[in-house]
């Protein structure tokens, strides 16, 4: 009998975990391989410094095999004749949700990368009434991590270093956020195996729109030279 109530609490102690383990990974979701989704956006002088930079012309490839790790790589392109000139991308996901709890996870490729400024890497979410800007960037020409202040409005630096990445490799990054009614927080983000702690949190943002997108944007140096960036393997979890 001992054994019998034994084996029973065991099985309901384990059909219970299994329960809570099955709601926990229903209450997840997840949009994967982002970049080779179609209908994404972009913009060259929003991108800017005010919202009003420089002209850029740019051209996103999709289905790239070769850099690719999927072979379903997306290509994205800037070209300009000013100096400083940027370009974003983003990918609409869905109206605005529950969620937060936010991962970012992607790999980028850089040939040239003494070209570029800045990479930026973004999500955003928004209900109507707020937008938490999950803005981060790979400030190559500053040397450092940047993240955006939200209802500030301006970069302000980790302090984590960042240099330009290696030329001809893929490069994988993951950042994590969380959000609540009135902050976001920058949590930590995990670049090439090395995982760094943020902990930096910021008021939210007011906005009318309902979004949720990732997003993507490439800043050009002072020479403007034209150059690309692939990016593989770009999912969004959120719960």
């Amino acid at each position: 009998m001992q054994n019998k109530l034994k084996n029973s609490l065991l099985a309901i102690t384990f059909l219970a975990f299994a329960s809570a383990m099955g709601a926990t990974a229903s209450a997840q979701s997840t949009q994967s391989a982002i970049q080779a989704m179609s209908g994404w956006a972009h913009c060259d002088r929003c991108a800017g410094a005010g919202g009003n930079g420089p002209a850029a012309s740019t051209t996103m490839v999709r289905g790239i095999k070769s850099p690719s790790m999927t072979g379903a790589a997306s290509q994205f392109t800037i070209s300009s004749g000013t100096p400083y000139s940027d370009v974003l991308w983003w990918k609409q996901l869905g109206a605005a949700n529950s969620a937060s709890n936010l991962l970012y996870d992607l790999y980028f490729y850089v040939k040239t990368p003494q070209y570029a400024q800045a990479l930026e890497f973004d999500a955003n979410q928004a209900n109507g009434s707020h937008r938490w800007i999950f803005g981060t960037q790979c400030n190559i020409g500053a040397g450092h991590w940047d993240i955006w202040a939200n209802a500030a409005g301006k970069w302000t630096t980790t302090g984590i270093p960042c240099s330009a990445p290696a030329a001809y490799t893929w490069h994988h990054l993951t950042w994590e956020f969380k959000r609540n009614s009135s902050q976001v927080t920058f949590v930590a983000f995990t670049y090439d195996g090395v995982k760094h702690y943020v902990n930096r949190t910021y008021p939210v943002h007011s906005s009318s729109v309902n979004e949720l997108n990732v997003a993507f944007q490439m800043d050009q140096r002072s020479n403007h030279a034209t150059f690309s960036t692939w990016l593989d393997n770009v999912s969004l979890k959120y719960w």
